[in-house]
């Protein structure tokens, strides 16, 4: 099964999720459960998590997949 380390992808990036969800404006809680639940091949990570991600970095949904497709997957 193929997983994004999307604990890594946060510390590399120097983000925390508290940072992701202040900035994205999604809730805390929502965004921890989800980034640190078990992955499953269906679910890895779901369009709400990447525009969090997005929308805190300032940058396209599209480009946060591509990086973490390329740089983070297990």
């Amino acid at each position: 099964m193929m997983q994004i380390d999307i604990k890594t992808y946060l510390s590399e990036h120097h983000l925390t999720i508290y940072e992701v969800a202040k900035r994205s404006g999604y809730g805390y809680t929502t965004l921890h459960k989800s980034f640190n639940k078990r992955q499953t091949d269906a679910t890895p990570l779901n369009i709400r998590d990447l525009d969090a991600l997005a929308q805190a970095q300032h940058v396209q949904m599209w480009e946060i997949l591509r990086e973490l497709e390329n740089r983070y997957m297990q």
